[in-house]
């Protein structure tokens, strides 16, 4: 039997009739692209997982009571891990494919649609990109959610989370622009007690902020005070709109006061200076990138910061960000960062007789796992298949046609596949996606509530008759 036939959906039958905290599924025959620097690849391999965990890969691995899956001609991997999206506005995807600039987002986006969504269209929306990003491949997401306007929103957000069975990171923030209640950053207590007691979960908690008082004001940017309250909460910060020759300023401050650290996530980091890098590498300050944004909305030089961010010593994550202008899946990030580096790469050292100094489809696609894991705070829990850490991970088909032959299994994940190749999913031993669709999902209601969301959002925020 195999996991991409008729046969996978018996598979499935008896993978949940089984109890969870019991349940043994054994993986056998695939290539697996661990992403773990001592284990690497493994050909004609095995993977145990038994409840939420990985407990063995290698060799014929052997276990009692086990549902076997014969993954021959099936790569293994990490699930990805997306540490920026602004989930919210999922249903208002593409709504502006050819965005001028920052200014043009923000002001259609940040001070329009967002400022008349309610609790329930930040269910939707978020609930779309979840689904949507465990189709493609991704198993860890952090939303940045900044359009938290009441109590109500903020838990409309973190239950779409939940209710996707993704491994999720609630990121929140207050709105950029209209009315709202001004419960954050208070309610981040409650939002902690209520929704995130414990430590082996799902679910986890940062808080979000932007790097200066440019966008928004001085209530929204980063600081001592923003930084005393995470550090009481005991959760980490997700930093945004960190660009440019004011955010490199605030980046100093921040490492003078000691606010800077392996806790705290600078989102873009794009036309920063040398000394503001050199602070967030002595810091240990973590990296997220989003290539496609900042190429393409232009954010500063719109050049994405990987050669700075690893001469720093720091191996970005990557994230997907807006996906009302931008595609939503990790495999469109990692083909944008390896050609655009690889091309900056060769034009610097052309007609000079230098070698360029190229990244590699290993890095990007370390970047999109295991430092994305990091980037997020969840390296020891996901990003690899180490055995010991969470069962996050794809069965992805080699031997369909845009994949076939297998000749190198990382480069085929990061320059063949696509969400279509991947035949399953798993976040915490848990089957989301089998036989390529996307479980537990009634589409048609999907769709329903998703037009009739995105309908009232654009009416509400441009009243009149809709040509």
């Amino acid at each position: 039997m195999t996991v991409h036939d008729t046969a996978g959906d018996a598979l499935l039958a008896r993978i949940r009739t089984l109890p969870a905290g019991r349940r043994r599924i054994l993986f056998t025959g695939a290539t697996i692209v661990t992403m773990d620097p001592g284990l690497g690849v493994i050909d004609d391999g095995d993977l145990l997982v038994e409840g939420d965990t990985i407990t063995a890969v290698g060799h014929r691995l052997h276990a009692d009571d086990a549902v076997v899956v014969d993954a021959a001609g099936t790569i293994l991997t990490p699930g990805f891990v997306d540490t920026h999206r602004h989930a919210w506005q999922a249903q208002l995807r593409r709504i502006m494919p050819d965005v001028d600039d920052l200014g043009g987002y923000v002001m259609s986006t940040l001070a329009g649609h967002a400022t008349v969504y309610r609790p329930e269209d930040m269910y939707v929306g978020t609930r779309l990109a979840a689904l949507t990003a465990i189709d493609s491949g991704i198993t860890t997401m952090l939303d940045f959610s900044h359009n938290s306007r009441t109590r109500e929103h903020s838990d409309a957000a973190i239950r779409a989370l939940l209710d996707t069975g993704i491994r999720g990171v609630h990121a929140s923030m207050g709105p950029h622009f209209g009315a709202w209640d001004g419960q954050w950053p208070g309610d981040l207590t409650r939002l902690k007690e209520t929704y995130f007691g414990s430590d082996d979960q799902l679910l986890t908690l940062r808080l979000a902020t932007l790097a200066t008082d440019e966008i928004a004001g001085p209530p929204l940017a980063y600081g001592p005070e923003t930084a005393r309250i995470a550090r009481e909460l005991g959760i980490g910060v997700s930093v945004d709109a960190v660009f440019g020759t004011p955010s490199s300023e605030a980046v100093l401050r921040w490492a003078e006061d000691a606010i800077l650290g392996p806790e705290v996530t600078l989102i873009h980091a794009t036309g920063l200076t040398p000394e503001a890098w050199r602070a967030m590498g002595e810091t240990g300050a973590t990296v997220a990138l989003a290539p496609t944004s900042d190429a393409q909305i232009g954010l500063e030089t719109a050049v994405p910061a990987v050669d700075e961010a690893l001469a720093a010593g720091i191996r970005p994550g990557l994230s997907i960000d807006v996906e009302v202008a931008l595609a939503g899946d990790m495999f469109t990030q990692m083909r944008t960062l390896h050609a655009i580096q690889r091309m900056r790469a060769v034009n610097a050292a052309y007609g000079t007789g230098r070698e360029p100094s190229r990244i590699t489809t290993h890095d990007v696609l370390d970047f999109a796992t295991l430092q994305g894991a990091r980037t997020n705070g969840l390296a020891g829990v996901t990003g690899s298949l180490t055995p010991g850490k969470k069962a996050d991970l794809l069965v992805i088909r080699a031997e369909d046609l845009n994949n076939m032959p297998l000749n190198d299994p990382i480069g085929t994940v990061v320059l063949g596949a696509d969400a279509r190749n991947i035949s399953a999913v798993l976040i915490n031993g848990e089957p989301r996606k089998w036989n390529g669709q996307v479980l537990d999902v009634d589409l048609p209601a999907l769709r329903r509530e998703v037009r009739a969301s995105r309908d009232h959002v654009l009416n509400a925020s441009h009243p009149g008759p809709r040509s």
